[in-house]
């Protein structure tokens, strides 16, 4: 049934502010840039900013992880830009690192270094 997962949406409030803070953040021009939905292809993955469905609650226990291959230096970077602590880098076992920040539009981005992921077409 499930594929894998393709898309994480959050939601900004300020599109423009929050595509130039993601644009800036990845390094990468949106592969989609709509008023309602701009969208950048991260690793064969897409990370979307919506001003459409209001924002989901922080507690709602899901969170979404974006793999990174040094975790201190991701997490450093994101402070730079603005975003807040969410979570601190935490070794969660078997060499994998995970933390968490909240972008300057409340919405928690999560972080994980796991040398062991490796991604499958399924």
């Amino acid at each position: 049934m499930f594929q894998g997962l393709r898309t994480v949406i959050y939601h900004p409030g300020d599109m423009e502010k929050a595509k130039a803070w993601y644009r800036n953040m990845l390094g990468l021009e949106p592969n989609f840039d709509q008023p309602f939905y701009v969208g950048f292809t991260v690793g064969g993955y897409e990370l979307g900013l919506s001003m459409g469905n209001p924002k989901s609650s922080s507690d709602s226990g899901a969170l979404a992880y974006w793999g990174v291959a040094d975790i201190n230096a991701a997490h450093a970077r994101l402070l730079e830009l603005g975003a807040t602590p969410h979570a601190p880098i935490e070794d969660v076992g078997e060499g994998i690192m995970v933390a968490s920040v909240i972008d300057p539009f409340g919405n928690i981005l999560g972080i994980i270094q796991n040398p062991h992921f490796k991604v499958t077409e399924t």
